[in-house]
């Protein structure tokens, strides 16, 4: 029998320890993971605003020809200060995993870094840093400049069963037509438009592919406001929780194979005042949901209705028709809000070797609520690595290519 829609959330069967050890996690936080939100939490559709406004609500019109309003390319001094960060950490042979804001200092790029981490979490949405110098310095130093970057906008979570905290988008040759058990991203097929299992997603550009693999980004409460103005119905059949994720095997002991959900809900309001409305938070992957006929098949949980199957149909229309594009070229830094953007990549054709693969080197960000995140439904919300996949004690590793 599938969960009643009515049900409280279940006993949290992978808690998180109050201090993990150092040997294990090297900064000394651990992934939260993936959770079932907390359904007393969840609120009507009739609670849910007509419409959205305020800067997370864009259009593409407004930045293709103005690309200084999106576009950062790094200063000469922007670059010598991460080198400088970067060889001093090396020199202090600290692993890749414990990097942080401490031990990979960038005191005059930070209050720039700042105001971007507020405009990811509250404006726009996304930012695309250019000329970050990956072939002059090659995948180690690079890896870790990158992620000392990162560390000035969120905590880094892991993103898979293995632990990876530096992901690899790249082509391994895996059955795309498996979607039940192989994770997209290391495929060449088109991936949909859908948000990570995390605040903010990052993306460096090592390698471009020979053709496609191109971005496209939407904003997704432009995309809400859009389906409130024309098919109201599928909006709420989106705003309601009986979407099911499949967590893919990447699941800790005793948990559920898959977590039930809608695609957009809202802020949890504890806490705000009366003026201030909750905002819209969507949370999507086709992939995920469309994986699931292993256990509806069997009545596990129902399967896919017509209604849902017509949303799924219509969001991803409309995400294309409002998306804004834009190509990764080397040394290329996409920053994205999981929050309030949508994020779509083409299929995509590789060099013939001995040319190198395309390869995203990814970041998964967490910014909790008591640092200026927002304040999700969910039980881990207050953790500083909140989100993210994490399969029991599994230790944080950072790869420096694709495994």
């Amino acid at each position: 029998m599938a969960p009643a829609l009515t049900e409280s959330a279940p006993a949290p069967s992978h808690q998180l320890l109050d201090a993990p050890s150092k040997l294990t996690f090297p900064d000394g936080i651990k992934t939260s993971g993936q959770h079932p939100p907390l359904y007393d939490k969840l609120r009507p559709f009739e609670d849910f605003p007509q419409e959205i406004t305020g800067p997370t609500v864009w259009k593409a019109e407004d930045y293709i020809r103005n690309p200084e309003r999106w576009v950062h390319p790094f200063t000469m001094d922007e670059i010598s200060e991460m080198s400088d960060a970067a060889d001093k950490f090396i020199a202090a042979s600290i692993p890749l995993t414990g990097i942080s804001k401490e031990n990979f200092q960038l005191p005059r790029l930070s209050s720039f870094l700042e105001s971007i981490r507020s405009e990811l979490l509250n404006g726009k949405g996304f930012i695309l840093f250019k000329g970050f110098p990956v072939e002059e310095w090659g995948n180690h130093k690079s890896a870790i400049a990158y992620m000392g970057l990162g560390t000035f906008l969120g905590y880094f979570v892991s993103q898979n069963g293995k632990g990876h905290v530096l992901g690899h988008v790249k082509d391994l040759g895996e059955d795309s037509t498996q979607i039940s058990s192989v994770r997209i991203y290391r495929t060449n097929a088109r991936q949909f438009f859908h948000a990570d299992d995390s605040d903010l997603v990052g993306l460096l550009c090592i390698a471009r592919a020979l053709s496609g693999g191109e971005s496209d980004i939407v904003s997704s409460h432009h995309v809400y406001n859009t389906l409130s103005a024309t098919r109201p119905d599928v909006l709420k059949t989106l705003c309601t929780p009986d979407w099911y994720f499949d967590r893919k095997g990447e699941v800790s002991k005793g948990q559920d194979p898959y977590i039930r959900t809608s695609v957009f809900y809202l802020e949890n309001n504890d806490g705000l005042a009366a003026s201030n409305h909750p905002r819209v938070y969507s949370k999507w992957d086709p992939y995920f949901v469309r994986s699931l006929e292993r256990y509806s098949s069997t009545g596990a949980i129902p399967p896919l209705s017509p209604a849902q199957l017509e949303a799924m149909q219509v969001l991803e229309q409309t995400c294309v028709n409002l998306s804004l594009h834009m190509v990764l070229e080397v040394g290329d830094i996409q920053f994205l809000s999981n929050e309030h953007v949508l994020h779509a990549r083409t299929e995509y054709t590789d060099h013939a070797p001995p040319r190198p693969r395309r390869h995203l080197m990814r970041l998964w960000l967490a910014t909790p609520e008591n640092e200026g995140g927002w304040k999700l439904p969910f039980k881990d919300s207050k953790e500083k690595k909140r989100g993210g996949i994490q399969v029991d004690d599994v230790a944080p590793v950072a790869p420096l290519d694709a495994e």
